[in-house]
């Protein structure tokens, strides 16, 4: 059984950053559309339960699939597109959701397949950032938190399938 990650924000700190985040988004875009929210699958599935509950206008949403991690604590350096996102984009209002930010290769790879489908915007909101590590320049609009350059669980994120459960974000050590 892995060790229990040290907390690094609570359950409460998060509900209470992702509804600021959610009133600085329903104020993006035009009040008789409706915005597209894209998550990044797994990671980002707690983050956009979340803010879509915590939306004050309607928003429709699509899922993704990238690769770059597998079972280890640092990436790849070459993501993936896996799968998604199955909506026509174009002309659209399109937010991504993301769970974290680390190197930036994911989300710049991300980036280019959804601008592609020529959206009419294109934002990213992520829970965390972690520009330590930033290996290549992304825009993102919202964050949630800034973080230190160390491995991040719960919440949703995960180390090869640990923690993701948990309610609050923690540190663990990379084995």
């Amino acid at each position: 059984m892995p060790a229990m990650p040290t907390p690094l924000y609570t359950a409460e700190q998060i509900r209470t950053r992702v509804a600021e985040l959610a009133t600085s988004l329903a104020t993006r875009f035009p009040t008789d559309e409706t915005p597209h929210f894209v998550a990044v699958l797994n990671g980002s599935f707690m983050f956009l339960a979340d803010l879509v509950r915590a939306m004050t206008r309607p928003v429709t949403i699509d899922f993704v699939r990238m690769a770059s991690y597998g079972s280890a604590t640092t990436t790849s350096g070459t993501p993936r597109l896996v799968h998604g996102p199955n909506s026509d984009l174009r002309d659209r209002h399109v937010v991504i959701v993301e769970d974290i930010v680390d190197t930036g290769l994911t989300l710049h790879k991300l980036r280019e397949h959804l601008l592609a489908a020529q959206p009419r915007t294109l934002d990213t909101v992520v829970l965390l950032d972690k520009p330590a590590r930033r290996r290549a320049t992304v825009p993102v609009d919202l964050v949630g938190f800034r973080i230190p350059d160390r491995f991040v669980v719960g919440y949703g994120l995960d180390c090869d399938g640990a923690h993701r459960h948990l309610p609050y974000l923690g540190i663990v050590e990379a084995s």
